[in-house]
């Protein structure tokens, strides 16, 4: 009942422009119940951002943002003579079923990441990483994505992980540790998730040059955040993929925040112009709008299947939460800035579409609800079933003979952990 659509019917072939979602009738709950949204009064001081853009193949300094939904949940860039027309028409054939259906992953992939920060604060997972407001991003970048294409994640891609049919609570072993990624790469094409910050860039572009030797028409996407594009490693992969004209698709997640350093503090110019300096295309895209990110990426994918080297996506978007639940973000940024992004919330957005075109009714919203409430229910279960991660396995294999050191460290470990016991017998 909860699981992937992804997992219900197979991708759409090669070229498909459509959105490749199955059209589900249990779909929605609330956009700011159910969904996890907390901005009711999104809708009154929504800033329009549709900008002046310019195809980024042909101009990518001067694209802005490419957006196709707007805030209010207004359909734009669809006419002939558009700055969007060329993304447009990848997305110009959708089904109000296939739209019904990227409304149920994010909702849905908003409530797992809900479920799993509320398990994290009572004790059930080490450490959680939530996706809180990137839910367009990530489902219209995974849903572009065909079956024979091949995913590098970082520790955030949730959604991207449900879109390819990764069932959640696999995710949730590694969090605990229990496990080291609970899925095997090969069965979805969706690798494990990188903790090191930047190096998926370049097995993602390693693997691309690969598939471009063994003549497969399949592209690879590699996903990292802002604070990622000051790695060295990004820049390598960067000018590995461009000398070598990869498939390799690079999409950046900009939410605004590496941790406690703002955007500003990390490059003087705007992330996708990077692209430039490397000799291929770059383009940002409104991250909060479903749609334009679905387009783009179907754009990028399509182009480097067609043997025409890598592209940058700049998915311009807003962490809501924290970086982690290990983080304070009232420490480093405002209510005022956290609110405004409010106003532009993915979810909500798409719902206001749905309603206005009359392409979902209150019992498809109320279904999704339900259904909601069923996977956090069973994502509860299944962590609190998990048995509990051995605390001396960090010990082990360190050395394959052995050391003092190590020996030493074990036996300080273990006279700490038998504090507590003593002090619960007193």
């Amino acid at each position: 009942m909860t699981e992937s659509t992804a997992a219900r019917k197979p991708r759409r072939s090669a070229g498909s422009k459509a959105a490749g979602t199955t059209g589900t009738k249990a779909a929605g709950t609330t956009g700011t119940k159910a969904a996890g949204t907390t901005g009711s009064k999104a809708g009154t001081d929504a800033k329009r951002t549709t900008g002046t853009t310019r195809t980024a193949a042909k101009k990518g300094s001067e694209t802005e943002l490419v957006q196709l939904l707007t805030p209010e949940g207004e359909r734009v860039g669809t006419a002939a003579n558009s700055a969007y027309a060329e993304y447009a028409s990848y997305v110009a054939d959708i089904t109000p079923d296939e739209l019904r259906g990227l409304y149920r992953d994010m909702v849905l992939t908003r409530r797992f990441d809900a479920e799993a920060t509320a398990l994290q604060r009572q004790g059930e997972l080490g450490l959680w990483a939530s996706l809180l407001g990137q839910e367009a991003a990530q489902i219209g970048s995974g849903r572009a994505t065909r079956e024979d294409d091949y995913v590098f994640p970082t520790y955030r891609e949730h959604g991207v992980a449900w879109c390819r049919g990764v069932d959640p609570t696999n995710l949730l072993g590694m969090f605990r540790g229990v496990n080291n990624g609970g899925w095997d790469p090969n069965t979805n094409n969706f690798h494990l998730y990188t903790i090191v910050i930047g190096s998926q860039a370049l097995h993602a572009t390693g693997y691309a040059m690969g598939v471009a030797k063994d003549g497969a028409d399949s592209g690879v996407i590699a996903y990292f955040g802002d604070g990622a594009s000051s790695q060295g490693d990004v820049s390598e992969a960067f000018n590995f993929a461009a000398v070598y004209n990869a498939p390799v698709v690079f999409f950046c997640q900009n939410n605004q925040w590496a941790i406690s350093e703002s955007n500003e503090k990390q490059t003087r110019v705007p992330l996708y112009q990077r692209a430039q300096g490397f000799g291929f295309p770059g383009v940002r895209v409104d991250g909060n709008d479903v749609l334009a990110s679905l387009a783009v990426t179907r754009w990028a994918l399509d182009r480097a299947r067609r043997g025409e080297g890598p592209a940058l996506i700049e998915a311009y978007t807003y962490r809501m939460g924290a970086h982690t639940t290990s983080d304070d973000p009232s420490r480093y940024r405002h209510d005022d800035e956290r609110a405004a992004w409010e106003a532009k919330d993915p979810i909500l957005r798409l719902r206001r579409f749905l309603e206005s075109a009359n392409h979902a009714d209150e019992g498809f919203f109320a279904e999704l609800e339900a259904e909601s409430e069923a996977l956090g229910k069973r994502v509860r279960e299944v962590v609190r079933a998990m048995p509990d991660p051995d605390r001396f396995a960090i010990f082990e294999h360190a050395y394959a003979d052995g050391h003092a050191l190590v020996d030493e460290e074990r036996a300080q470990f273990a006279a700490y952990q038998a504090s507590f016991a003593d002090a619960e017998g007193v």
